[in-house]
C-alpha cells in the first residue's frame, strides 16, 4: 500500500505534503527519530510535525497523483480546513 499525508507543524505553520509506502517511519524521519536529510524541508523548520491527513492508495502512481491534488490551490484549501477543524476539537 502506499499513502498520500499532509502533516502540520503548528509552531511554524507550515505543512508538508507527500506520500510513502511505509507512513510510521516516514512520520519518525521527519521528525528526527530517524535519520533524515539536514536539508530537507522538515528538518529546516524546526518542531514537531504531526499528522493531519492521509488516504491509503493501492499504487505509488495514484498515491502521486493525490499528491499533486493536494498540492494544487484547491487542495490546500482543502488541508486548512481540515487543519482549522481540528483546532476547534480541542
Amino acid at each position: 500500500m502506499f499513502y498520500t499525508y499532509v502533516i502540520w507543524n503548528e509552531q511554524r505553520d507550515k505543512i508538508y505534503i507527500g506520500h510513502t509506502d511505509n507512513l510510521q517511519d516516514r512520520l519518525k524521519r521527519h521528525n528526527k527519530i530517524l535519520p533524515s536529510k539536514n536539508k530537507s524541508f522538515t528538518s529546516k523548520n524546526n518542531g514537531v510535525w504531526g499528522l493531519v491527513h492521509f488516504e491509503e492508495f493501492k499504487t505509488r502512481k495514484e498515491a502521486i497523483a493525490r499528491e499533486k491534488q493536494l498540492k494544487s490551490a484547491q487542495g490546500r484549501k482543502f488541508i486548512r480546513g481540515i487543519i482549522k477543524n481540528n483546532k476547534k476539537l480541542e
